[in-house]
């Protein structure tokens, strides 16, 4: 090419230079940012039950009580609470930190709320009629070191020192006098309380 025929590149401002680094900056942040967000999944299932609940309480919806019980309003109910002195009627499904589910209510299953292990128990407290929540119960407010053995197999249903996650829908409760009434007309005179309680139901 001649120097009669070549096309002379105009300098290149200062502030395109300028506006060019801002521009790679701001992708690199982005992509870095994303990153940390796609691998935050892993990281929370890949750690121990304190790392999980830590990196689980920082998710949109998810309250962490003083005694550490974790719980997300899945759907607001109505209306009060129930008590220590109530039976709650409700729908549950009990699952272990890997998925796999213990337990599950095959109807609308009688619990009374001051017979739960203490994770169940608070969570009620903080149900409405008509609601449904989910629970993280970490192993100080469920069963501890104690592991839970299903005695037709011998196998452990819940291994010792689980966290527990609950899917609970309140349906109902009622002052245990009422219901244990209801239970002594419906049994012609018998006294009655709930009885046969699954996983939740069994206070240490």
């Amino acid at each position: 090419m001649s120097s009669v025929t070549a096309v002379p590149i105009p300098p290149t401002k200062r502030s395109y230079l300028v506006w060019l680094l801002v521009g790679i900056v701001v992708a690199i942040a982005a992509a870095v940012a994303l990153a940390w967000v796609g691998t935050s999944g892993v990281r929370c299932t890949g750690a121990d039950d304190a790392g999980y609940l830590a990196c689980n309480k920082g998710k949109s919806g998810v309250v962490e009580t003083a005694s550490g019980l974790q719980i997300e309003t899945i759907s607001e109910g109505t209306g009060a609470s129930p008590t220590d002195s109530d039976v709650a009627l409700v729908n549950y499904k009990g699952t272990l930190r890997n998925g796999e589910s213990f337990d599950a209510s095959q109807q609308p299953t009688p619990l009374p709320v001051a017979g739960m292990i203490p994770g169940f128990t608070e969570g009620l407290k903080l149900m409405k009629k008509g609601g449904k929540y989910r629970l993280w119960i970490k192993p100080e407010l469920g069963y501890g070191s104690e592991a839970k053995t299903d005695p037709r197999t011998g196998r452990d249903v819940i291994p010792a020192n689980s966290l527990l996650i609950f899917d609970v829908e309140l349906l109902e409760f009622l002052p245990m006098s009422v219901y244990q009434q209801m239970m002594q007309q419906q049994m012609g005179g018998a006294p009655g309380a709930p009885g046969g309680a699954p996983p939740p139901g069994e206070g240490r």
